[in-house]
């Protein structure tokens, strides 16, 4: 059975606009697990522009599930400018704390708006490599963000990495736009496929939603757990988180 891990970025998101407490995201995530929910992901950025550092650790006491601490492992400890937010301690300094079940690194930048690259180990594999193994050595089960390219996943086998996250906003642009959804599906099948003959376990996530999750869930061949995020609530809003978890549990063919 395929995983649901819920995203609460968006969560904290709406809590940080304003000086409040108000959505509670560890209340939010126990909701989500009383729904039927398998894990939950967070994305600390060093900004702190949704997810902060100490939410990541009120979680890490509350969950009884599978956390998942997704972030660019190079990003290091920065001061808060917010009055009442504590400092980033560092993405690495982070999970040492806290040694969730899973940490995915991602190769993401304050400039960014979201994720929107997986790695280019060509270039990063020397660093990225000894990362895997501090985490792995913590046992943390590592996960590497990437794109559904068969050389990279290859690269990303050498590193040691339990997993890869393949990165499908391609996909779900492919779906929305009825445009060469196949072709680009089947990318992504190969790249399944390469990661399977690699031993690399398969995650996914980006831009996955009610609509696009069925197909790619039906087709993907090893695929372990996705993590869904946005889409999931911007639905909460207009069904109910409740019914909106068991909602993505049915797209992934729960019953």
């Amino acid at each position: 059975m395929i995983a649901l891990s819920v995203n609460l970025n968006k969560i904290a998101l709406i809590r940080n606009s304003r000086d409040t407490t108000n959505p509670d995201v560890p209340e939010h995530a126990q909701m989500c697990i009383d729904a039927g929910a398998d894990g939950i992901t967070v994305h600390p950025r060093p900004d702190q522009r949704h997810i902060r550092a100490s939410d990541c650790f009120e979680l890490a006491d509350m969950l009884g599930v599978e956390f998942n601490i997704e972030g660019n492992p190079m990003a290091g400890p920065r001061k808060s400018e917010r009055a009442g937010v504590g400092d980033y301690p560092g993405f690495m300094e982070l999970v040492r704390e806290i040694r969730p079940a899973q940490c995915t690194l991602v190769p993401d930048g304050d400039a960014q708006l979201t994720s929107d690259h997986g790695f280019d180990l060509k270039r990063d594999g020397e660093r990225v490599a000894p990362l895997v193994q501090q985490l792995k050595s913590l046992g943390i089960r590592t996960s590497l963000f990437m794109d559904p390219d068969p050389e990279q996943i290859r690269l990303a086998a050498q590193t040691g990495t339990d997993r890869i996250e393949l990165y499908t906003e391609s996909y779900a642009h492919a779906f929305k736009h009825s445009k060469d959804l196949e072709t680009v599906l089947r990318a992504f099948v190969e790249a399944a496929e390469v990661a399977a003959g690699e031993g690399l376990g398969l995650n996914a996530g980006h831009d996955l939603d009610l609509n696009n999750l069925p197909r790619f869930a039906a087709d993907m061949p090893g695929l372990l757990e996705v993590s869904i995020g946005h889409a999931l609530t911007v639905d909460a809003i207009r069904m109910g988180l409740a019914t909106t978890v068991a909602a993505y549990q049915r797209a992934l063919g729960k019953s």
